[in-house]
């Protein structure tokens, strides 16, 4: 499917812009008075409804072209007109990479250099900021961690102060890995071999407004809904992993910052997420989730899954200190703001939740 040229001006472009980051980042450059152009394959439940979001909000702003990025001359296209790119189209879950690995690889390989050529062909040097993730360091099973307060927590005394860094030597497990880490190299390279100024931003987790969490993707969210619905929260594992997670609205933030400043930046990979600050287990967000709604959640446990990392923690001192990035919204302010928006955009209450149940040991 060609994605025909939709606009005069020449707009940014955000590939998965209906998603749930991606909506996000338009909304920011629309309300700075960008115009924005989303291509968006609306592959995902519920996506269409941040798209139409955005349109209500933003009627002269926003464009949208449907089209998939492994379509080659529909995204050619589309990124022709681009003067920046904020690349968020992605196969998201480890689970789905599992079973369909060649569509993963197809989707976050294949679609991404498709858009790095197309920028290469156009002749110029239109930046491009990727969505990578942390799943490009592995399972971290070297990384020795003790038990405490239901959280899993590093041995080493700088790991436990900082997190993981981006000298932490690759390591790509799962095809989602694969896939996503091919990816962040070739976006590196032609940084390197085209002069094109690109940046990779490798993400922890992030939550937020306007994520329809589902069980391999947006636990956050998932977790609430499900809590709010009344329904069970299955945690794979023991609950115990670590993550460090960061609002949409931060993550956002940071990748503006990056954009403005790309001729820094261009080449480079950071690490995001919220921090050792914002550094919470499973088990402690549904504790926190607890509170939220009066209501102990219904917790069920199942077998680890592949590549699940016991401890994530982005050592974020390097993207804060080269974009001067504020301090990052507190974790659970951060999910009582999503926990609100959840309710008022499903027209759900705390009534709804369900009867209280002991979390199991």
């Amino acid at each position: 499917m060609s994605a025909p040229a939709v606009i005069g001006r020449q707009p940014v472009l955000v590939t998965g812009g209906a998603g749930f980051i991606g909506s996000n980042i338009a909304h920011r450059l629309a309300s700075e008075g960008h115009d924005v152009l989303i291509y968006d394959a609306l592959s995902r439940p519920g996506v269409e409804r941040n798209l139409h979001w955005l349109q209500s909000c933003h009627p002269r702003r926003i464009s949208f072209v449907r089209g998939d990025v492994r379509d080659e001359d529909g995204l050619a296209s589309v990124a022709r007109q681009a003067s920046a790119v904020f690349h968020m189209a992605a196969q998201v879950a480890v689970t789905t990479s599992m079973v369909e690995p060649r569509e993963d690889f197809d989707i976050n390989v294949r679609g991404t250099l498709h858009l790095l050529d197309a920028l290469r062909l156009s002749g110029r040097r239109v930046p491009l900021i990727f969505a990578s993730t942390n799943k490009v360091y592995g399972d971290l099973a070297d990384v020795e961690f003790r038990l405490e307060d239901d959280a899993y927590r590093p041995v080493d005394r700088q790991i436990r102060a900082h997190g993981i860094s981006e000298a932490r030597p690759l390591d790509f497990h799962t095809p989602y890995g694969c896939s996503k880490g091919a990816a962040d190299q070739y976006v590196l390279d032609y940084a390197r071999s085209f002069d094109l100024p690109t940046a990779v931003i490798r993400m922890s987790c992030i939550y937020g407004e306007r994520q329809m969490g589902t069980e391999d993707q947006g636990w956050v969210a998932h977790f609430l809904i499900r809590a709010l619905e009344g329904e069970p929260i299955t945690l794979y594992g023991d609950g115990h992993q670590v993550r460090d997670i960061l609002d949409v609205r931060d993550a956002v933030g940071a990748y503006m910052a990056a954009w403005r400043q790309i001729d820094t930046v261009a080449g480079r990979a950071f690490n995001l997420g919220g921090g050792p600050q914002n550094a919470v287990s499973l088990r402690q967000i549904v504790a926190e989730i607890g509170d939220l709604t009066g209501r102990e959640p219904d917790i069920r446990f199942n077998d680890w899954r592949a590549g699940d990392q016991r401890y994530f923690v982005a050592d974020t001192r390097m993207i804060r200190s080269t974009l001067a990035l504020g301090q990052p919204r507190g974790w659970r302010d951060g999910v009582a703001s999503l926990a609100q928006w959840l309710m008022d955009e499903r027209g759900l209450s705390l009534a709804s939740s369900a009867p209280k149940r002991r979390v199991p040991a």
